[in-house]
């Protein structure tokens, strides 16, 4: 049984990069999706600084990382003004989209399309497309770059 596809993301803004990216146009790379809030005390001191980290580790591979920033609680205190402080201070410099909502859903779409539980949610998604893991909550280093230097270890 091969794994689903990974649904294609919403994102009403983005950060730290010249053009918008998805899913479809990134295949044939690996892909760490990162879902985040900022006042999230699990995605501050570890979600978060693991992306990073990721991010400048793997630069000259096929993995590209990106954040999502996925609020579904303290909405108010989430704005995109907010979170562009947010990135400066930590000096986060890989993309990072605002998931999306549809109509009153407090709930964004790309959070629903992936069954996140919360966050921190890491998602690492294969060349093919397909979903390759998906952890909630912290998660080891060694175990998820031992993850994604596998996914890159296979033919494109």
């Amino acid at each position: 049984m091969s794994a689903p596809l990974a649904p294609e993301l919403a994102v009403s803004r983005w950060f730290n990069t010249p053009v918008p990216l998805t899913l479809a146009d990134l295949r044939g790379r690996v892909v760490m999706l990162h879902a985040f809030q900022m006042l999230c005390p699990g995605c501050v001191s570890h979600g978060t600084p693991q992306a990073q980290r990721a991010h400048m580790l793997f630069r000259h591979t096929d993995l590209t990382v990106i954040g999502l920033h996925t609020v579904f609680e303290h909405h108010a205190a989430m704005t995109p003004v907010s979170l562009e402080a947010f990135i400066h201070e930590y000096r986060l410099t890989f993309p990072i989209g605002v998931d999306a909502y549809e109509g009153d859903d407090p709930i964004p779409v790309t959070m629903r399309r992936f069954r996140m539980r919360g966050t921190p949610t890491a998602i690492v998604i294969g060349r093919d497309g397909a979903i390759r893991h998906e952890g909630f909550g912290q998660e080891e280093d060694l175990a998820l770059g031992a993850l994604i230097g596998t996914l890159l270890a296979e033919k494109p």
